[in-house]
């Protein structure tokens, strides 16, 4: 798994919202790119709609949201639409992306829940991983825009 103050590897992918998304178009903000296991579980919808309910506060601490599992593209598509998110995701059904963060379980290769804040420049300043404290990731994630904001 990537650790603060590694590069963050560049990806370019279909999203859900029809655009194509690549991580280098995104520098000049900071990026919160969150993996989770499998889309329509609970755990994974209740993170979803977290990060949804709270895109508009994270959006003005600077930052943008990507979601990512392993599931397939038109899975990805229709859990954005079900449950109406203002941000992208990606299916990453080749585990490309995935492998490339290291987030992968070892033995099932399905992405673990782990969240990364890359900044402007495209380095990790931040990777949370709570596998059951789902609520934590968004926790986590405001507190540490809202203290990088409060310090410029």
């Amino acid at each position: 798994m990537l650790k603060i103050g590694d590069h963050a590897p560049d990806f370019t992918a279909q999203a859900t919202s029809g655009d194509t998304v690549s991580l280098r178009n995104l520098r000049g903000r900071p990026v919160v790119i969150y993996f989770f296991p499998k889309a329509f579980t609970m755990g994974c919808t209740v993170e979803t709609r977290q990060f949804r309910d709270n895109y508009e506060e994270l959006k003005k601490l600077g930052a943008e949201v990507i979601g990512i599992s392993a599931d397939r593209f038109d899975s990805q598509c229709r859990f954005a639409t079900d449950n109406k998110l203002p941000f992208p995701l990606i299916g990453d059904e080749d585990k490309r992306v995935c492998e490339a963060f290291g987030v992968l379980w070892p033995l099932i290769k399905i992405p673990q829940r782990i969240t990364f804040i890359v900044d402007e420049t495209g380095l990790i300043q931040a990777v949370f991983h709570h596998e059951v404290q789902i609520s934590r990731h968004l926790d986590d994630v405001r507190n540490f825009l809202a203290k990088r904001k409060a310090a410029t």
